[in-house]
């Protein structure tokens, strides 16, 4: 097994086919099936099953994936730092919504401006969705509602977000959830943290929500809630930055419940240089902290 095989293995996982990959890393297909058939050998394993013109991961193909993608990245984290080389390449980025529409617009720009040769790329989604993008290789790092207790993952709290919960502008004082039992709320999908803290929020108070509207922005929960048709829960932070936001009446959560820590995270053991001398600017802003 060498660095070549891996380099070509990569390719075709993430490409689909032989072909694909082929024109992608500029080599001919039959030398990407002789290379991949040859590391198959040597594992004793079939990495991938064969359907017709495509390749599919078999269930050992998914787990050395990330063995093979975390091994390339540390050559070449080393070889830029033998040749004392400035951070390059892709950086992939995940982070919440709210996070990357108020918290860090600046921090990226920074970053962009101080590392040009790094590629950066953002997603942004429900905790759930980045945190599964950090375990599959996909994303390098990501913001995510905290702490994150996943063995396989590591990192820094970075921001503190007051939760708050909006509702129609003559809607009756909300102390607690007992006061709101059955109305309909507006949320993120499933696997958003957020939505599970506002639905703990509830059933910590022995009341359950109405009906749950899924939503894909919070612009969208603004004006669902402005029109009076709902509750909805996000950051101040977030609410305080939109148009419209005077358009609702806004209610704090019991003290208990209402601050969540932001934290980015990323796969434990694999501090790529252009994540590390990210994390370092964020120490930099004083973005890094402490835990309360």
């Amino acid at each position: 097994m060498d660095l070549v095989q891996l380099e070509i293995f990569k390719a075709v996982a993430e490409h689909g086919s032989i072909s694909a990959a082929a024109q992608h890393i500029h080599r001919v297909p039959s030398n990407l099936t002789t290379r991949i058939k040859q590391l198959e050998l040597d594992l004793g394993v079939d990495l991938f099953i064969r359907e017709k013109s495509r390749l599919r991961l078999s269930p050992a193909g998914w787990s050395f994936l990330d063995y093979a993608r975390r091994i390339l990245d540390l050559v070449q984290e080393a070889r830029a730092t033998v040749a004392g080389e400035e951070p390059q390449g892709a950086f992939a980025l995940g982070s919440l919504e709210s996070t990357a529409a108020v918290r860090i617009p600046q921090l990226l720009a920074a970053y962009n401006q101080r590392y040009a040769k790094v590629e950066l790329d953002l997603s942004t989604g429900p905790s759930g969705t980045m945190i599964d993008g950090v375990l599959s290789g996909r994303l390098a790092a990501a913001f995510v509602d905290g702490p994150v207790l996943h063995p396989a993952l590591e990192g820094v709290p970075a921001f503190e977000e007051e939760m708050v919960l909006i509702a129609p502008l003559q809607h009756a004082p909300i102390q607690r959830a007992q006061a709101v039992n059955g109305e309909s709320i507006y949320a993120f999908r499933a696997n958003c943290s957020y939505r599970h803290h506002f639905e703990s929020w509830f059933s910590r108070d022995g009341a359950v929500p109405g009906k749950i509207h899924e939503m894909e922005s919070y612009h969208g929960m603004l004006a669902c809630v402005s029109a009076g048709a709902g509750l909805a829960l996000m950051p101040r932070s977030m609410l305080e930055s939109m148009p419209g936001c005077s358009t609702v009446s806004v209610w704090p959560l019991t003290e208990s419940m209402r601050y969540l820590r932001t934290w980015l995270v990323w796969r434990r053991g694999t501090v790529s240089q252009s994540l590390c001398m990210f994390v370092r600017l964020l120490e930099e802003c004083g973005v890094v902290r402490e835990e309360r």
